[in-house]
Order: structure tokens, then C-alpha cells, then sequence
């Protein structure tokens, strides 16, 4: 299990993410856009330095949803090998089957 203050604070991540998508999409736009003037381009650059760090998607880490395990994540089940493991072990997923040869 991993350490709940890690899990918190990647969940503020996600929150402050979704608060400022918007808001960053805007200004990377306006930043990317080369048919504007540099100096406008140059502004919308600053605003976006002067946003939160953790506002950007990048510092999003992927975690298990049930252990918050960091590592060895599959973004389709959104869980770790380790959980899926033992969640398929037991029978708690539908369609996966525990090979033994």
C-alpha cells in the first residue's frame, strides 16, 4: 500500500488539472499560434509560466486504484500488476483466467 499522502497530493493534482485545462488549452494556443504578433505571444507565455506547476497534466502520476501503487500501472484497468494479480486470483474480474501450464 502506498503512502496516503502520496495518493492525496496526486488527487489535488488531478482536481487542480481539471480547474485549469481550459484556461491552459487557451494559452497554448495562443502561444503556439505563429501568426500573432511575438510580443502577445511572449504574454500568453509568461501567463502560462506564472499558472500553477501542478496545474499541468505532465505531473499527473499514474496509481493503482486500489493500492496507489506507482509502477507496473495498466492504464486500461487502471490498477497495478500486483492488484490485478490477486483480484484475478480470486475471481474479481470478469473474462481474466489465471494460466498454469
Amino acid at each position: 500500500m502506498a503512502k496516503t499522502s502520496s495518493v492525496e497530493k496526486n488527487k489535488r493534482r488531478r482536481k487542480l488539472v481539471a480547474r485549469h485545462a481550459a484556461k491552459r488549452a487557451e494559452l497554448k494556443a495562443l502561444v503556439m499560434n505563429r501568426e500573432l504578433p511575438m510580443e502577445d505571444r511572449f504574454r500568453a507565455q509568461l501567463k502560462l509560466a506564472a499558472m500553477p506547476r501542478n496545474s499541468s497534466k505532465v505531473r499527473i502520476r499514474n496509481r493503482c486504484e486500489v493500492t496507489g501503487r506507482p509502477r507496473a500501472f495498466y492504464r486500461k484497468l487502471n490498477m497495478s500488476r500486483v492488484a490485478l494479480r490477486e483480484l484475478g486470483s480470486l475471481g474479481l474480474i470478469p473474462g481474466l483466467v489465471k494460466s498454469s501450464w
